[in-house]
């Protein structure tokens, strides 16, 4: 078996780690996915000025970003989402409601999310649902869709 490769990320990747640290991971990973997406590159002991780098400006970053996240929680905590969505006879929605509907109805309230950052089951019926959207890695905020006939 081929031991695993150390690479360093250039980009935050899901369940792996934030930009510049330091990760093992299958070589195949890294040299099929990581290193041509750019999300990585190969580690040197060289690279240490580099990771520091980018470690430096992660947290500045954080910083930042922090405070625009504790008023964008303000913005949404406790809000109720309403989308309007086509439903048979039933109840039942004909297609479903995607976190991408959810991040366009908060942009339309003036809050702009990723749809990537909301958390919410799948909702295939009227009702309301909870959701939950992650600010910052330390943020996160709470608040309800609703989902109506249209």
């Amino acid at each position: 078996m081929a031991k695993d490769t150390k690479v360093i990320l250039t980009t935050t990747v899901s369940n792996l780690g934030h930009s510049g640290d330091v990760v093992e991971v299958k070589p195949g990973y890294a040299r099929n996915y990581l290193i041509p997406q750019g999300l990585a590159f190969a580690w040197s002991k060289g690279a240490a000025a580099q990771i520091e780098q980018m470690q430096r400006a992660r947290r500045a970053a954080a910083l930042a970003t922090r405070e625009d996240a504790v008023a964008a929680k303000n913005a949404i905590e406790g809000t109720v989402v309403e989308i309007a969505a086509k439903v048979s006879e039933s109840g039942k929605l004909f297609g479903a409601i995607s976190t991408k509907h959810v991040a366009q109805e908060l942009s339309a309230k003036g809050t702009a999310v990723e749809a990537k950052d909301i958390t919410v089951e799948n909702i295939k019926t009227t009702g309301e649902f909870a959701a939950t959207v992650q600010l910052h890695p330390e943020i996160s905020a709470n608040f309800t869709i609703k989902v109506v006939a249209a």
